[in-house]
């Protein structure tokens, strides 16, 4: 069944708003995190526990003044971070978080867009947010940009193919390149980590440097004392950078919770929110990473990449594909 335009309008409009305010919030969870596992305190001046620093935060970052470079090229500056944002606000678009429901006469899926091909989709979105940081470096006309965006594009067009590769596996279990198709077989047979651990593992690590996670935020030079790409921008054009990082963050772990742990479904019929508490989950696990791991220099970091999890995630993907062609 398909559901109304109009209701699918008021859909993205409702989970575009829930995406936003989990991105607010992942920020200040993090930071409490980081507190706790460092010993530390985290956020806890802005509202009780801290909770009202997503807000303070925004408001600083829309109050701040807007400078630019005089030489910077105009038009592509200010186009960067808006494609960057769009493109991972519109790749959570396709990511199934409920089965669908039926509310008085009118059907509502259990998300936004279902497309057949949802897994290309999100891969083709990605690569087109890299040319939003590639060009904001570029644009900038500052060598410390320009190296930032050089290094951006050189990690995540290069863990772009492991990332790939990792599902291959889950793709062939589940007989679809549909993101709805996959989680229903998963609830037909079992969570896909169970045959597809390495393939797992592989998607863990190239989704950490895909989103520049620690310790793969190499485009963050700190011997440079710069930020890299984004080094030339300031206020709500540094926020909207900022936040497709962590919309793509959280855009990977719904991914990964789709395709490795079953997505809504669980013990009990709890729908969206088993979906939920799964994300956190591996939201979680991103920031336990980063408290606890070292920073990689950038050659241990490639060679880490091409020499171990490129070749691991084809074996995986071969393997799988004999699995299935032999039962």
């Amino acid at each position: 069944m398909t559901e109304p335009w109009w209701i699918a309008i008021i859909e993205a409009a409702i989970i575009i708003n829930v995406v936003l305010l989990l991105f607010a919030y992942l920020t200040w969870l993090e930071r409490k995190l980081l507190g706790r596992m460092q010993l530390r305190f985290g956020p806890n001046r802005a509202g009780k526990f801290g909770l009202l620093q997503p807000i303070a935060d925004l408001v600083k970052l829309v109050r701040k003044e807007a400078f630019a470079p005089s030489s910077a090229i105009d038009l592509p500056y200010i186009v960067a971070p808006v494609i960057s944002a769009f493109t991972a606000l519109a790749a959570f678009s396709v990511i199934p978080f409920g089965p669908g429901w039926k509310i008085y006469h009118w059907h509502v899926n259990g998300e936004i867009a279902n497309v057949s091909i949802a897994l290309l989709l999100i891969f083709a979105l990605g690569s087109i947010g890299i040319y939003g940081f590639i060009v904001g470096g570029w644009a900038s006309e500052s060598k410390f940009s320009l190296l930032g965006s050089m290094r951006t594009c050189a990690q995540l067009v290069s863990y772009e193919v492991s990332l790939a590769l990792s599902v291959l596996g889950v793709v062939i279990l589940g007989r679809s390149l549909s993101l709805t198709e996959i989680v229903h077989r998963q609830a037909e047979f079992l969570p896909f980590v169970a045959p597809q651990f390495v393939g797992m593992l592989v998607f863990v690590f190239g989704g950490i440097a895909e989103t520049s996670r620690a310790p793969f935020d190499l485009p963050e030079a700190e011997q440079e004392l710069v930020a890299g790409y984004h080094t030339e921008y300031s206020g709500m054009r540094w926020g909207l950078f900022q936040m497709a990082e962590y919309i793509n963050l959280i855009t990977l772990s719904a991914l990964m919770v789709t395709l490795f742990f079953a997505g809504w479904h669980g013990p009990w019929h709890l729908g969206p929110l088993w979906f939920l508490l799964k994300l956190l989950g591996v939201l979680f696990a991103f920031i336990w990473l980063r408290a606890t791991l070292p920073r990689l220099r950038y050659d241990q970091l490639m060679r880490f990449g091409w020499k171990v999890l490129l070749p691991v995630a084809t074996i995986n993907a071969v393997i799988t594909a004999l699995v299935v062609v032999w039962t």
